[in-house]
């Protein structure tokens, strides 16, 4: 569990400022934040090595300001808590936005970002009243919008999202969580964005694992807890279950097992996996399908959430499912490598396609980043 930088004791926050000195370099300065054994570190020393964005950000083609803040999250700067969030969730946010097609001067907006993020100490969600994350949030779009206290509309917009983020904030509860109040501020900015500017941010629905170093872990009143959050499963169906669904099945467990479980079954199964699937399949992905699928009916797959049709005119009324749709592949049984191979590619296209809609919360109509 991590609290104090220099003991790990928990954390006192005090009602009115003390002069404390920085356990690391010694600078004397007001605060209301120490250990239980008096241990107090500056913002400047809780945040060394946090310029280690700027090449992340810079080099980053992701148009996911989730997955770009969990990148940072992972850097060795960054702790379970502090102000470093102050940055990071504009900062992932300029980046996404200039990679959604953002008309922005990256670096030059990073450092602007970098400046006014520090200037948010830590605490600030509960001595102002205003999170640190949902800040860093409305000064992203400060600075997309070049807005100055004289502006007009750029001015209302980057209230409006710092009010919506902490809105969504407030409403999940305290104690704080840097982590999670930096999800739920750069989630309120993306469709914010999408709404007000028209830029098409793609965010994945994060799934909290730091629950386990938050010693104030609110548990499955997060949003964004694990427990609250079951993977959809798939069931990828054509006839035979011998080819196309087969290679679904095991394209889905390679390239979207983070997102949803992978079956696949035949309303006329075969009894065995087509040679040829199973030998490219291994060629291409060094997948042996032979050593983990097998051929399955209807009746033997778990209750699914999506119904996938290869496009044979499959039918299965008696599969009851949130969402269904068909891929429409012609079946490659029989023919050359090419075709097999083309068949192969269209899959993993569309796999990966599914995982992005699937990784959209409203996609079957669940939407847990707290949004009114």
């Amino acid at each position: 569990m991590e609290e104090c930088l220099i003991c790990k004791a928990p954390l006192e926050y005090l009602v009115e400022d003390q002069v404390m000195e920085c356990a690391i370099c010694h600078k004397q300065e007001l605060s209301k934040t120490r250990c239980v054994n008096g241990h107090y570190v500056c913002n400047d020393c809780h945040t060394q090595g946090m310029d280690s964005i700027f090449g992340l950000c810079l080099a980053e083609t992701s148009d996911d300001p989730v997955a770009i803040v969990r990148r940072m999250m992972d850097m060795p700067f960054c702790h379970m808590h502090g102000p470093e969030h102050h940055v990071m969730v504009g900062a992932a946010l300029l980046t996404a936005y200039k990679n959604a097609g953002g008309n922005l001067d990256l670096e030059k907006a990073l450092r602007e970002m970098y400046h006014r993020g520090r200037e948010v100490p830590g605490g600030a969600c509960g001595f102002w009243g205003a999170c640190g994350a949902g800040i860093s949030a409305g000064q992203f779009l400060a600075i997309v919008t070049e807005s100055t206290p004289l502006a007009g509309e750029p001015w209302g917009l980057s209230n409006q999202l710092t009010a919506r983020a902490l809105d969504r904030i407030g409403k999940a509860g305290g104690p704080r969580c840097c982590k999670r109040d930096s999800f739920l501020s750069i989630l309120a900015a993306v469709d914010f964005v999408r709404e007000r500017l028209g830029v098409e941010m793609k965010p994945t629905v994060p799934v909290c694992s730091y629950s386990s170093q938050n010693n104030q872990c609110i548990g499955k009143r997060c949003p964004f807890s694990a427990a609250n959050h079951k993977k959809p499963k798939v069931a990828f169906l054509c006839v035979h279950n011998s080819c196309r669904s087969q290679i679904a099945e095991a394209l889905g467990k390679k390239l979207a097992g983070d997102v949803f479980e992978s079956y696949s079954a035949g309303t006329q199964p075969g009894t065995q996996i087509n040679p040829d699937a199973v030998r490219l399949m291994k060629q291409v992905y060094g997948i042996d399908m032979e050593q983990t699928q097998y051929n399955k009916s209807l009746s033997q797959l778990p209750a699914v959430d999506i119904v996938v049709t290869m496009g044979c005119n499959v039918q299965c009324p008696t599969l009851p499912c949130s969402h269904r749709e068909d891929w429409g592949l012609d079946d490659p049984s029989g023919k050359e490598d090419k075709v097999f191979l083309d068949v192969m590619d269209q899959i993993e296209k569309n796999v990966l396609d599914l995982k992005r809609r699937v990784q959209d919360p409203s996609f079957l109509g669940k939407d847990p980043r707290g949004a009114n």
